[in-house]
């Protein structure tokens, strides 16, 4: 695939970074399968391309804001990652209507339920502040379509049971994880979260 056959407000976003019209290799085989609604393992080494993928994924999928609640939720293992996330998503989807808010540990809860009822489309955040904010009700959950994982080799062991929790959540949700390489502990979310999850390895 190209970027082309991308909304044209996308590829506006992706012309304004200063990206080459033809995609990276893992971006070409991802983005095709993000787009059908598959869930999806992309596994390639650092700098092929992997985030830039998954956030192209999510605002083509999501295309234009619609109502309050979040449909996509974007987890990260770090607060310094997150907030790349947002900036390259911003970057991005400037010429869309899609609003998109970070949260980590750290923050003020009570200010960071406030602004996501205020109304975002998309919410990045680090999996221990996404479970706290889930249990204390902060992050509706009833319209989440896209659930991903992004640099998944640097999530410890323990911090995957927020992973499942929020999938439990948002069971009909498309599941895309992204790892610089495999690990065994994903054949265990491909059991337990995935449904027939379609492998990249680069």
């Amino acid at each position: 695939m190209n970027f082309k056959k991308l909304i044209p407000e996308l590829v506006e976003g992706i012309k304004h970074l200063g990206f080459d019209e033809q995609p990276k290799q893992i971006q070409s085989e991802s983005i095709p399968i993000i787009k059908s609604g598959g869930d999806l393992f992309m596994i390639s080494p650092e700098q092929s391309g992997k985030s830039t993928a998954l956030l192209i994924g999510v605002i083509q999928q999501l295309k234009e804001e619609f109502e309050e609640a979040p449909r996509a939720i974007i987890i990260a293992p770090t607060r310094e990652h997150v907030k790349e996330l947002e900036q390259q998503f911003e970057k991005l989807a400037f010429r869309t209507s899609l609003r998109v808010f970070s949260v980590f540990e750290q923050g003020d809860i009570k200010h960071q339920k406030d602004l996501i009822f205020d109304g975002i489309d998309v919410l990045i955040g680090t999996p221990i502040q996404i479970t706290e904010l889930i249990k204390k009700n902060g992050i509706p959950l009833s319209i989440v379509k896209m659930i991903v994982v992004d640099d998944a080799n640097e999530i410890t062991l323990d911090k995957y049971r927020h992973i499942y929790g929020v999938v439990d959540k948002a069971p009909k949700a498309q599941v895309i994880i992204s790892a610089n390489s495999w690990s065994k502990n994903f054949e265990k979310l491909d059991l337990e979260i995935m449904k027939n999850p379609k492998l990249i390895t680069l």
